[in-house]
């Protein structure tokens, strides 16, 4: 959801600002006035490309902010800005830390929808209709679309299994002999996990049992020994302690010297074990040394790290065994991967059936909100094209196409293909109504959803935007009186007269929004048409009223 928006020095408008109800907000305003620097600002913020082009006149730069809530449990929101020189380059920054245009367009931009005449439109994308579909029949699809993809990742992994065992037994009697070399030498040494890492760490100490010996044996001589340390500063403790008798102070100094007297014993005891602990092994030590010369020399060979040397083995013996099985190592791949198959088709086949199923429903659902929006027979249906094999992908193994039917008795053709926008954006408005919730989306933008339409289809429009601003926050720039009174929040989009015209968005209430709805019946603002505006607003409240209680 939109909380706030701030637009600077973008087209005709200077610096401009919103704050969209949470419900339905409407943007009018006469042609020309600047509303598409408003939507442009908009797709700024969803992530859509930006250029010099965008910039106000005489400006260094235009910036778009906004701060947008990405749930109803979300408290902070995310704010959003971005920027563009005069020199075409732009910056995006997410709650105060640079991010990039994609970053912005798959994280908060993805809530917000903007559903314009020919742009932007993911209705008119093949790939939206399958999500639109799974989207409302969510229950009775999810878990038959997740065996599917679990299936066809097994399967996935089959095929390579296979392609795989197959490379090797081609390339087993070319290599055999030099995978069995390797074999033999790696085996022949046979070096154990963690082998190399232990010597690594003993071998130095075996090396120089010796010289160890002697320094352990004569530091704890030093300290333990006749005369030593500890005898030195026995003496200098109880001679302290006994002028301490005297001087406090001089106990203190016997108290410190007594607890390093502790610590020096402590170390002269660790130091006779770790002599008792070091062995002088002249056998063991050359054993060490051979191993560690064996191992360095696998490494030399097959590194540079013993990992290396493992992965090596490992793919020596695959290659040994490939050879040596006759092609039975292949048949067991094979066989492997037709039952992946035949798992995955039949996970394909209760995918598409539960699909066509639901399709005729939803269509049916979809047509009554066309229906309600006055498009005469006009229909909409589902078409499935089972996919070759190899076409197959995470989405499922047929193409999905949403198709329009302008009126009873004609063809059906794709949506993307109709040629009239305000068709597409009222098919699109009662997708949205069906949907609720489950489109994941959380801001609705409309631009031109009233196109080509009048009278009662205006009224009944009107009353279906309202609708859908129960599950959604909703945007709708129209030029409809209809809908525009139906607004919980109302803005103008006014141009400035003067040498340099500058767009202004306000908001309005009270006579200024009854004067911009009699403009927008008549042309005028007479007292006749003032009286009807009153009359459509008043009547606007009233049915919201009744729709709250």
């Amino acid at each position: 959801m939109i909380d706030e928006l701030r637009v600077q020095d973008l087209a005709l408008i200077h610096d401009a600002s919103m704050e969209p109800a949470r419900g339905l907000t409407v943007v009018t305003g006469e042609t020309g006035s600047g509303k598409t620097a408003l939507l442009s600002a908009i797709k700024l913020l969803m992530g859509e490309r930006a250029d010099a082009s965008s910039v106000r006149e005489g400006a260094l730069g235009l910036t778009v902010e906004g701060r947008i809530f990405l749930s109803d449990e979300d408290r902070d929101g995310v704010v959003v800005r971005r920027s563009v020189a005069g020199d075409g380059r732009g910056r995006v920054h997410v709650n105060g830390h640079l991010s990039s245009v994609r970053e912005l367009a798959e994280g908060p931009g993805a809530s917000i929808d903007l559903c314009g005449q020919h742009e932007h439109q993911r209705l008119l994308q093949q790939q939206a209709h399958v999500e639109l579909l799974d989207a409302w029949a969510s229950a009775a699809i999810l878990e038959l679309r997740e065996a599917y993809a679990r299936s066809l990742d097994a399967a996935r992994k089959a095929s390579r299994a296979l392609e795989r065992v197959r490379e090797m037994s081609r390339l087993a009697d070319e290599k055999v002999d030099e995978a069995a070399f390797v074999l033999n030498r790696i085996d022949e040494v046979s070096p154990r996990e963690g082998e190399y890492e232990e010597l690594e760490e003993v071998l130095p100490v075996a090396e120089h049992a010796e010289h160890l010996l002697r320094v352990a044996s004569s530091s704890r001589e030093a300290l333990s020994g006749d005369e030593g340390v500890c005898d030195l500063l026995s003496r200098l403790v109880r001679e302290l302690q006994d002028a301490g008798g005297y001087d406090p102070k001089l106990g203190g100094y016997a108290a410190s010297l007594e607890g390093a007297l502790i610590d020096i014993e402590d170390v002269a005891g660790e130091l006779r074990r770790y002599q008792d602990g070091v062995e002088l092994d002249e056998e063991g030590l050359a054993r060490m040394q051979q191993r560690m010369s064996q191992l360095q020399g696998l490494l030399r060979s097959y590194g540079p790290r013993m990992q290396e040397v493992f992965e090596r083995r490992e793919a020596a013996r695959e290659l040994v065994s490939a050879a040596r099985d006759g092609g039975k190592r292949v048949r067991a791949a094979e066989e492997e991967l037709r039952k992946a198959e035949e798992s995955l088709l039949a996970a394909a086949d209760a995918l598409d059936e539960a699909r066509r199923r639901q399709a005729p429903l939803l269509a049916r659902a979809i047509g009554e909100q066309m229906s309600f929006l006055e498009m005469g027979s006009a229909s909409v249906e589902f078409s499935f094209e089972r996919l070759e094999r190899s076409q197959w992908g995470a989405s499922g193994p047929s193409r999905i196409e949403l198709m329009y039917r302008p009126a009873a008795g004609l063809s059906a053709r794709p949506l993307r293909r109709i040629a009239s926008g305000g068709e597409v954006s009222r098919v699109m408005l009662a997708c949205k109504v069906v949907l609720g919730q489950a489109d994941g989306t959380q801001t609705l933008v409309f631009d031109e959803v009233d196109a080509g339409v009048g009278g009662s289809a205006a009224v009944a429009l009107a009353q279906l935007l309202r609708r859908l601003s129960q599950t959604h926050q909703v945007i709708v720039v129209t030029h409809l009186a209809q809908v525009a009174v139906v607004g919980e929040r109302h803005y103008l989009v006014r141009k400035s007269p003067g040498s340099t015209p500058e767009t202004k968005i306000v908001p309005i209430e009270a006579d200024q929004r009854v004067r911009e709805i009699s403009r927008m019946l008549s042309g005028d603002a007479s007292e006749a048409s003032q009286l009807h505006a009153r009359q459509m607003l008043r009547d606007a409240r009233a049915e919201a009223q009744e729709t709250l209680f």
